[in-house]
Order: structure tokens, then sequence, then C-alpha cells
């Protein structure tokens, strides 16, 4: 038998026009198949940031391997949840996106419709570059706290943001909360992100001194065009460590590996990255300094598609539980979410 779907249209009509004349169960059978067809919906197209390892990562790392498109993670499954809820209507066709800075722009663009990656919700995050609000975040469904990862055997000397002396290298991804939330800490900037006077910052262009005023700022929604492609941070003084910047290519993986071979001593970013690297690292490093400031992730929408931020909104409630389910359920269990799925009635 040939789905009524697959028909050109012009057979659809026809079929629909001669169901009259039709045995009646036949006839029926004609309007639901062509009502199936009716409801079919055109896929969302969902940008996923690839190396943030277990929140959102592609299987394989390069863009060019077959699996760089494949989304795994804490959010992949939550996602993949959502298109199982009965008349939920959320169809996903997910893209891996390589680059971090500005990641939650990308709806405005017109590429996607909904971006996601483990992205910390902020107001200021929702505006371009001119201040015009072009985006959107959906409730919070995941919760960070910020932290470092060190090598164990330099966990008693960096078990805190206060041990964090100039002779400490520590890397970081560009345009982070991770970034942004160690400056803060450790007084390389203040809570507007304004560098503090007498720090360096070496770019592509050279290097930059900021002189304490807003003009030399850096924050999680951005920074100060003049410390675009930063490369590294000097402190003002001895009790403020060195800041390095990598991930250009690989994200956080090239972080660890820096780790790893002693480039950096330290890497500040979110505790669940963190964690998870320790956990699969033998032994070799381990969390510390872990930052008392709860931050909540979601995903971003363009700021015009209300209904789409509303229907996510309502379904992301349900699978969370209000914000009950989170990151910790999921890894007891990666079913979690799907289990949700299963018990919602339309």
């Amino acid at each position: 038998m040939i789905p009524l779907c697959s028909l050109p249209a012009y057979l659809v009509r026809r079929c629909r026009r001669e169901a009259g004349r039709l045995l009646p169960v036949v006839a029926v059978l004609l309007v639901l198949a062509a009502a199936a067809c009716a409801t079919e919906v055109e896929p969302l197209r969902v940008g996923f940031y690839a190396y943030f390892q277990p929140v959102s990562y592609s299987a394989e790392e390069s863009p060019d391997a077959p699996g760089f498109n494949t989304h795994l993670g804490y959010e992949a499954d939550l996602l993949s949840a959502l298109e199982v809820m009965e008349g939920s209507g959320f169809v996903f066709e997910r893209r891996a996106i390589g680059e971090w800075p500005d990641i939650w722009l990308a709806p405005a663009g017109g590429d996607y419709d909904i971006v996601g990656g483990g992205i910390t919700i902020k107001e200021a995050r929702t505006k371009d570059a001119e201040g015009n609000t072009v985006v959107a975040f959906t409730n919070g469904h995941i919760d960070f706290r910020q932290s470092l990862l060190v090598r164990s055997v330099d966990a008693p000397r960096l078990s805190s943001h206060s041990q964090l002396d100039s002779e400490v290298r520590v890397g970081v991804l560009v345009g982070t909360t991770g970034e942004a939330r160690l400056l803060q800490l450790t007084g390389l900037a203040d809570e507007e992100g304004v560098l503090a006077a007498g720090v360096r910052i070496v770019t592509p262009g050279g290097e930059v001194m900021a002189d304490g005023s807003d003009r030399y700022y850096i924050t999680a929604a951005g920074a100060a065009p003049e410390l675009d492609g930063r490369q590294l941070l000097h402190p003002s003084h001895d009790g403020m460590p060195q800041v390095v910047y990598l991930g250009d290519e690989l994200g956080e993986s090239e972080l660890l590996d820096a780790l790893r071979n002693g480039d950096v001593d330290a890497i500040a970013r979110g505790e669940i990255g963190n964690a998870d690297a320790a956990h699969n690292s033998d032994g070799d490093f381990e969390v510390t300094a872990l930052d008392s400031a709860v931050e909540h992730g979601g995903f971003a929408v363009g700021v015009d598609d209300v209904e789409l931020l509303k229907r996510l909104n309502q379904h992301l409630n349900w699978l969370t539980n209000n914000q009950r389910i989170g990151y910790a359920e999921w890894v007891a269990d990666p079913t979690v979410f799907r289990q949700r799925a299963e018990l919602w009635e339309n």
C-alpha cells in the first residue's frame, strides 16, 4: 500500500474528491491519512556547541568528520525528549557549531531557530553589538557554578581563587562565564567587567594596557573591541594570575591538553565540565575553588519567535519538573527526560 503522503498533490486531491463514492471504511482511512500529511511540520534548525562535554558535544571533534553533527550529552537527550512528547510538534534538525563567541546570537542571523550548548542566561547576551535585543532565552534547564580544574598534585596550593598569584597561568575559553567570573574573583576586573588599571592584554595587534576606565572591559556577553583576539592577560600586580586564552579550534579539549602538558596550571570553567574531566582523568585532575554564585543555562531563540519560546518553556518545564530535575538526575539516569516525556499528556 502506498502512503497517501507519498502521492503527488493532484492524486491526493483526486482521492479526497472520490472518497465519497468509496466504501465508508476506505474513505475514513483516506481522510485520516490526509490529515496526518497536513500536520507534518518543518524541522526546527538547532545549532549546538560542539565542544562542551558532557553538556553538549559532537560525536566527532573534526568539522570534516561524518559524526560532527551528531549531538551528544545532556542537552542532546533533553531535545530528544522534547521530540517524543505527544503532540509537541517538535522536530529538530541539528548542526554543530565549533566557535563559541556570540553563539547565543546565532538565532538572530536567520540560520538557526534554536541554539544551545551550555549557554548561561544573561540579559546582556540578548543584545547585539548595537544594543538591540535580538534573542530571548528559555527558562533555565541546568545550573552551573564556576570552578578551577587543576592537576591533583597542585590542588592544595590552588584550592581557592585567592591563591592565584602572578606565577599561576589559568586557561580560559574566550567569551565564557568562566573567563568573566575568573576576572572578577581575582580582582583583574570589577563586577561590571572593567579591567583593573595596569592589566596588560596581548592581542594580535599588540599589547594593550587597561587604565581602569570602562573603555577596557570583558564580560560574559562581550569585550571592548581593542581586546578582540586576546591571547594573554598579564596581571597588574603579584596577587593576580596570568590568563591564557585557548580553544579557538577545538574548544574545551585544547584547555585540557594544555593542563595535562603543563602549559597552564588551572582551567577556569563550570563545575560540570571540570568534574567530568576530573572523573575521566584517572586521578590526574581535581576540581577546586568552587564558586558560591549559581548560574542558569538555557536555549536561545529569536526575539520575535514568541510562540516558539512559549512552547519550549511549557515543555521544558514539564521535562525538568519545573527545574527540579537537572544535570545530577540525568547523570544518575540518562533516560530521565525520556521517562518524563512518556508521562506527558497533550
